[in-house]
């Protein structure tokens, strides 16, 4: 069943994959007030959790990351990052993480995302790209996401990704759950000590991001519904949820922090 969710983004719709997993259609072409006015509200807590700065703050902290990475990848992942971060926000996720590292001005390292919804812990994966790109599509994308969270669980980085989520879920400003915090460093130990974890016990959220340079083409939901269900027919989880996200051009975003 397909439905429209009730957002500031008007163009979200989810669909119903079976089993309780869901596949969410995010259409971006323009930026209304609403949309300026909902990524406001969200734009501290997902970069810097309470820290109680100014949204203007937050905007020239971003501002100045993204001018130095301008035309790179870097950029284009890191856009589409924070929108997935916005969106699952609203869909009422609580990010146990913060968008930046705690040490450096640069987005976290680890996993894109560790999220609460209700009791349930779910781990993010963002990948991105342009529609010039030869054969890019959001079930190639949705793939990428899937292997490398795969990877990072199976002990493919050298850095520990749960080492990460712990510094994070520890931080003051993310509110401080004392059992995730131990849950997440005794993984880190095992991590360190090279017992990995596999991908089928774990909920997933492969993300998907497909800029459009700035010429908007209305995406065919019912292929990419089609396309994603054929897909995760082939993925091991304990619970995924899809999001793909088609957004006009990354000049939006840059609209948005001038604004």
């Amino acid at each position: 069943m397909l439905n429209a969710i009730d957002t500031p983004f008007k163009n979200i719709l989810v669909k119903d994959i079976g089993n309780g997993n869901k596949l969410y259609l995010i259409d971006f072409e323009v930026l209304s007030p609403e949309m300026i006015d909902s990524i406001d509200a969200q734009l501290v807590k997902i970069c810097e959790g309470n820290s109680g700065r100014t949204v203007q703050l937050v905007k020239d902290r971003i501002k100045t990351y993204l001018t130095s990475k301008k035309g790179s990848d870097l950029e284009i992942g890191s856009i589409a990052e924070f929108m997935l971060h916005h969106h699952l926000n609203l869909l009422g996720f609580v990010p146990k993480f913060m968008y930046f590292n705690l040490e450096e001005n640069s987005i976290k390292k680890g996993f894109d995302g560790y999220y609460l919804l209700g009791s349930e812990q779910w781990i993010l994966e963002s990948k991105s790209g342009r529609i010039s790109t030869k054969n890019i599509s959001h079930s190639n994308k949705i793939i990428e996401s899937y292997n490398d969270l795969k990877s990072k669980l199976n002990g493919g980085p050298v850095n520990n990704p749960w080492q990460n989520a712990v510094s994070h879920a520890g931080h003051y400003y993310v509110g401080v759950i004392p059992d995730l915090v131990k849950q997440l460093q005794d993984l880190a130990t095992r991590y360190q000590n090279k017992i990995f974890e596999k991908i089928k016990d774990y909920n997933i959220i492969p993300g998907s991001t497909i800029f459009l340079d700035g010429n908007w083409i209305k995406p065919d939901n019912g292929v990419i519904e089609s396309e994603i269900k054929d897909l995760i027919n082939k993925l091991e989880f304990k619970k995924i949820k899809v999001i793909c996200l088609t957004k006009k051009s990354i000049d939006l975003f840059w609209d948005y922090l001038n604004s």
